[in-house]
């Protein structure tokens, strides 16, 4: 049996299956990343669900894998030379999933960079965004008299719909016709900021016919469905 007890985590959220995968995440669309991917390539893993309404991100334990103190972030007790081995930001997560799977990252070195390049805009641009519209639309930040920072997020926010919708206009996936890390890193975004946020009206969803129809086949994946629940609630 792998002994994962060098990990301190492992002492707060202790392994029942130290063989498997360990993910300590939450259903955010940051977490739900990393269990999408992981229900799609059928990896035995052991989901902890962590409370970050509790702060549970900040305590030591959590820390000693993640020193930033954010979901998701996981422990392979099959890593790199067969050792054990941590990981955390839900897009490196993903992309040491598609290479350790061989799955949802194109061989060619062309195809990989240009998927990579996709996981980047969402890193970089979608998720950040989309986060800071929905804290002043829904958030602590409605209350604030001061409305330029919601029209600045809003703004971006259709500027980047726009982006994708022109990238999906003629494909089926991010990446045309297969489906990859780019389209798993984005859906739970997409789908936050029309649910969860609410904000549909405010950046004029029915603008963005391609979206849409790329949002609907992703969330009907049966992986989607699954990985959107994990880790489940107690």
């Amino acid at each position: 049996m792998t002994d994962l007890s060098a990990f301190p985590i492992t002492q707060r959220w202790p392994a029942a299956h130290p063989d498997h995968l360990q993910l300590y995440s939450t259903p955010t669309p940051n977490g739900v990343k990393v269990s999408i991917m992981l229900e799609e390539i059928g990896l035995p893993y052991e989901p902890h669900r962590i409370d970050i309404g509790r702060n549970e991100t900040w305590t030591e334990p959590f820390l000693s894998l993640n020193p930033n103190g954010k979901i998701p972030a996981i422990l392979d007790p099959d890593g790199p030379e067969g050792r054990p081995f941590g990981l955390f930001e839900s897009g490196a997560i993903l992309l040491y999933l598609a290479e350790k799977s061989g799955r949802f990252l194109p061989a060619s070195a062309a195809g990989r960079m240009e998927t990579i390049q996709w996981v980047m805009f969402q890193m970089a641009a979608i998720g950040p965004m989309f986060g800071q519209l929905g804290f002043f639309h829904k958030f602590a930040g409605r209350e604030y008299e001061d409305k330029r920072p919601l029209k600045r997020y809003t703004d971006e926010t259709i500027r980047l719909l726009g982006v994708l919708d022109g990238r999906l206009a003629k494909r089926a996936w991010l990446m045309g016709d297969d489906y990859t890390i780019a389209d798993i890193a984005t859906l739970g975004w997409v789908r936050n900021l029309i649910g969860f946020y609410g904000a549909g009206e405010l950046v004029g969803w029915g603008r963005w016919p391609a979206v849409e129809r790329w949002l609907a086949a992703g969330l009907a994946r049966p992986a989607v469905v699954r990985g959107l629940e994990i880790p489940a609630a107690p």
